[in-house]
């Protein structure tokens, strides 16, 4: 006899827990657990990265993503509304920008000003202008083109509406169009400080002193400390939750409270 619908699915998900339960069963009874615990939950190792991950390299993520995203959100508002000017050539600059630091990687952008400027100019910057420059560049190439879909989805009437009050075109812009174009992407743009966030950990091939650490270079030094083994790597991984998940639900709330709205 032939199965419905409904009893092929329940089947196929019996199934699937079926695998699972013995997957974690497998896993738990065959499992190094003394090697796993002495490689991923090496208290001593543990205690070496405390406080100097949190006051040093937590502290210097925490700056570099702050600066970076402050160059992204002003770049990025200056390229969209180039994109949406009646102006040709903006608009054809504002494309250009976006489409070579969308399509180049990051990880050149921080060669070019940590190594290649200085090199072709004799121009050596400072290592959070280097950071706050590499990634807000990269970062308003993506910034520009969310706040471009957020200034076209604000209603043209609000505009309108303005310009027959007599307000300029520019305060217009200013007081009202803008500030619910950022009402419209705040969730895009709490997911783009997350990338920015991780996209951080770049700043090691600059070469940094102790002091300008971040997670990622702070992490892999520790990793080199005798029978330190991945416990390094595994708080440092911690701490970038520690940032990131609250942004995670901070954005999915932003999604909510728009979908309301929309309704």
């Amino acid at each position: 006899m032939a199965m419905t619908v409904r009893q092929r699915a329940r089947t196929s998900r019996s199934i699937q827990y079926g695998l699972l339960m013995l997957a974690v069963v497998l896993f738990v009874f065959f499992a190094d657990w003394k090697a796993l615990g002495a490689a991923f939950f090496n208290w001593e190792s543990a205690a070496n990265q405390f406080p100097d991950i949190i006051t040093l390299a937590l502290k210097n993520t925490l700056i570099y993503t702050a600066l970076s995203f402050l160059v992204g959100i002003s770049g990025g508002l200056v390229l969209a509304l180039m994109k949406m000017s009646s102006v040709a050539v903006w608009r054809w600059l504002a494309t250009l920008y976006i489409e070579f630091f969308r399509g180049v990687p990051a990880l050149l952008v921080f060669i070019a000003f940590g190594f290649g400027i200085p090199t072709a100019f004799g121009i050596r910057f400072d290592i959070y202008v280097t950071v706050m420059l590499a990634l807000g560049m990269v970062a308003a190439a993506y910034i520009a083109e969310t706040l471009r879909a957020g200034l076209q989805a604000v209603p043209k009437g609000q505009l309108e509406a303005a310009r027959s009050l007599g307000m300029p075109h520019w305060r217009a812009m200013v007081s009202i169009v803008i500030p619910q174009a950022f009402k419209i992407v705040l969730p895009p743009l709490t997911n783009e400080v997350i990338l920015l966030t991780k996209d951080s950990s770049l700043v090691y091939l600059l070469g940094l002193a102790a002091s300008q650490y971040e997670l990622t270079k702070f992490g892999r030094d520790g990793i080199t400390q005798p029978n330190a083994g991945l416990t390094p790597l595994v708080i440092a991984g911690a701490c970038y939750l520690i940032i990131t998940v609250p942004l995670g639900i901070l954005a999915r709330r932003f999604e909510s409270r728009t979908a309301k709205t929309k309704r």
